[in-house]
């Protein structure tokens, strides 16, 4: 966690979670799941301990944190899996997408990605990044660009943890073509 910057801490309830706890980051605040059945100690102790686990996940991390190392990211990803077909302009973190988890502007050549992904597993930040780069050859979501999409190996697996996420979340991020990706 940073110091300097507050942080919220937000913990939902639910009936149907029994006796697991989870915890993720949303922007500058912490969801923790718990069970409905949790007294109020058990909550603080339990949302104590997820802040604990996710600031040395944090730690631990290798994931990209500025614009640089995220550009540096899309073009490896670009080689990987597109042959270097498609090559960003740029590509950054904004914290102004509460819509979506990425976007593209194909005819500049730019890429954004929503910061609450930045605690998200590296496969899925590398999928978002993937979806995007294929938006810069393909602007629309036909069979062409699912095709392109499907060579990231983890594709699947990654839109079903966004919308998980989503679902977890209340957030409205449905789109027909990807409702994973609200894009």
């Amino acid at each position: 966690m940073d110091p300097g910057h507050p942080l919220t801490v937000q913990v939902r309830r639910s009936a149907r979670r029994r006796r697991t706890v989870a915890a993720y980051r949303d922007g500058d605040t912490v969801v923790v799941l718990i069970p409905a059945r949790f007294s109020a100690v058990e909550e603080r102790e339990w949302v104590k301990k997820m802040l604990a686990r996710l600031d040395a996940r944090d730690r631990r991390s290798r994931r990209p944190r500025g614009d640089a190392e995220l550009e540096a990211r899309a073009l490896r990803l670009a080689h990987l899996y597109l042959d270097d077909e498609v090559r960003p302009v740029s590509v950054r973190w904004v914290s102004n997408q509460r819509g979506r988890w990425g976007s593209c502007t194909p005819a500049e050549g730019t890429i954004r990605l929503s910061s609450r992904l930045r605690g998200m597993p590296d496969w899925v930040i590398d999928y978002v990044l993937v979806h995007e780069l294929v938006h810069l050859r393909i602007p629309g979501h036909g069979a062409d660009f699912w095709e392109l999409v499907e060579r990231y190996p983890r594709a699947q697996r990654a839109r079903g943890y966004l919308e998980g996420v989503a679902a977890a979340a209340s957030l409205d991020l449905s789109d027909e073509a990807d409702p994973a990706l609200g894009a």
